[in-house]
């Protein structure tokens, strides 16, 4: 008698931590770049160069690149740029890694600041959050069937489960190019430059993946000419592409983390040689985990309905995951920033930034509440010739709660925010008024550990037991009997207990009178 059995594959985190991290140092201004008169806006990200796991211990490497943009400080004040970076090296405790193991790291840039020592040096300073885990590939075996079954009565169950079919990571490459509407003088210098994914969305195909959505990209310049003007310009350059997957299949559930990756920007010729395009080259790095929602119809007991022999089943706990949903939701936040005092009031805004940061995570009674804020900063022409562009910026609370049916303390769940939507538009000189769409994705499961059948033991039927069976009983329903166990107590099938009784289920009750009497 051999067990027929079906493999069930589950992604489980074996350990977890998470650490923040301050990054700080003073950096000298280029030679080659003017005197800083004023600080107007900075960004920056932490990229991860280097990971290695010792005992309960991970040691990571990585580098915080960043972009400043200033007024200058020259005989006629114009914005400038510079970028820079700082390495780090830091030791975190993770209870149960071990050396060998694959640790992934998600840095989570959540506040840089750059302060002016004098015209030519800047402190830096930024605060990191690093998420680590180790992620490992869980296989449980269900029996679905039994070969050379004779005489052998087979109880079985449906079993939900979400089967992980592929995770693995890859990369998309866009490779656009803007060009200058007519009107505008030619680029002398790039001086800042921002994208921003937004609505990607994925279809799934047998062997392949679509993806489609949208890149917003602004950039601010400096124009040719004698007075060299300031400008900006933003365009939406669309994404759609297949991205190939040995495997996929149509109908598969996917959970996939979609984040701009390497990014070359440049200016280049036109046909007249006059530098009036810039070049994108964005690669999407992609972490994709794809999922079957199954129903496994196993065994999960068995006897044998001759009584020359014992068959018994072996079963050690299983665990699988168990769908409870994969939806969306967005909600709409507003806001209003006032310009600083003694800052110059605004004339007209540019481009708009938004960062999305979670402070918490907490389920409740409809599902999961999510709390944090979004930052936002903005640019701006200013009514001042000293400072003709400055940035605006402030902070808007979120609280947004995202249905999960059937949630409760045992479920586990892994979300994604993503920026939809921002605008800020001018009010007056002194106020401008911002508005934004957020949007949760979120797979919810529940992990279920279940007894699994993993072996059948066949022996002899003990002889005194044998002499005690009787051939024929009376038998009254006692409070959580079953009719599989009152079968399986006197081997007799169950389909023949129920022709006997003339029951259309398997439903008894206590205090039923039932007629057992032996198959052969």
């Amino acid at each position: 008698m051999e067990l027929i059995q079906k493999s069930i594959h589950m992604d489980q985190v074996k350990c977890a931590s998470a650490a923040q991290i301050t990054i700080e140092d003073d950096i000298n201004i280029t030679d080659a770049k003017p005197d800083v008169f004023q600080l107007v806006m900075e960004k920056g990200n932490v990229d991860i160069d280097e990971v290695r796991a010792v005992e309960d211990h991970v040691h990571i490497r990585g580098t915080l690149k960043f972009t400043v943009l200033y007024i200058s400080e020259e005989e006629v004040n114009r914005p400038a740029c510079m970028e820079g970076s700082l390495s780090f090296s830091e030791t975190v405790y993770m209870d149960g890694v071990s050396a060998g193991d694959v640790v992934l790291v998600r840095p989570v840039l959540e506040d840089l600041s750059v302060g002016m020592i004098n015209s030519r040096k800047l402190s830096v300073q930024a605060l990191a959050e690093l998420f680590l885990s180790v992620e490992l590939q869980q296989e449980t075996m269900a029996a679905v069937s039994v070969e050379d079954a004779q005489d052998v009565e087979v109880q079985k169950k449906i079993m939900p489960a979400l089967d992980l079919a592929i995770s693995k990571k890859d990369i998309f490459r866009i490779r656009e190019e803007v060009e200058l509407p007519g009107g505008m003088p030619n680029i002398f210098s790039l001086l800042w430059q921002n994208c921003r994914l937004r609505g990607i969305t994925f279809h799934l195909m047998d062997g392949k993946m679509s993806l489609q959505g949208e890149i917003e990209f602004f950039f601010l310049y400096e124009g040719e000419g004698e007075e060299r003007p300031v400008l900006w310009h933003s365009a939406v350059l669309p994404v759609n592409g297949v991205v190939e997957c040995q495997g996929m299949r149509e109908g598969m559930l996917e959970n996939i983390r979609c984040r701009m990756g390497h990014q070359e920007i440049e200016v280049k010729a036109d046909a007249d040689g006059e530098e009036r395009r810039i070049a994108l080259d964005l690669v999407l790095d992609l972490d994709m985990k794809l999922y079957e929602d199954i129903q496994v119809e196993m065994i999960s007991d068995l006897y044998s309905v001759s009584r020359d022999r014992e068959v018994k089943v072996v079963t050690q706990e299983g665990r699988c995951k168990q769908l409870l949903t994969k939806n969306t939701g967005k909600t709409n936040v507003s806001g209003r920033f006032k310009v600083e005092a003694g800052l110059p009031r605004m004339q007209q805004v540019g481009g708009s930034f938004g960062e999305i940061q979670v402070g918490s995570v907490e389920p409740c009674a409809e599902g999961i509440r999510v709390d944090g804020i979004l930052q936002v900063r903005a640019l701006y022409a200013s009514q001042d010739a000293e400072l003709p562009v400055y940035g605006i910026r402030g902070t808007i609370p979120y609280s947004y709660v995202l249905e999960v049916p059937g949630w409760d303390a045992d479920c586990q769940y892994e979300m994604e925010p993503s920026l939809e939507q921002l605008s800020v538009t001018m009010l007056d000189g002194d106020e401008a008024d911002v508005k934004a769409a957020l949007s949760f994705s979120c797979l919810a499961f529940r992990v279920h550990e279940e007894p699994m059948v993993t072996d059948v033991q066949v022996s002899a039927l003990d002889p005194e037991k044998l002499s005690s069976l009787p051939g024929i009983v009376a038998y009254i329903v006692r409070d959580d009997d079953t009719l599989w166990e009152i079968g399986k107590k006197y081997y007799v099938p169950v389909a023949r207990m129920k022709e006997m009784n003339d029951l259309q289920t398997e439903e008894v009750k206590p205090g039923d009178k039932l007629l057992v009497v032996k198959g052969f």
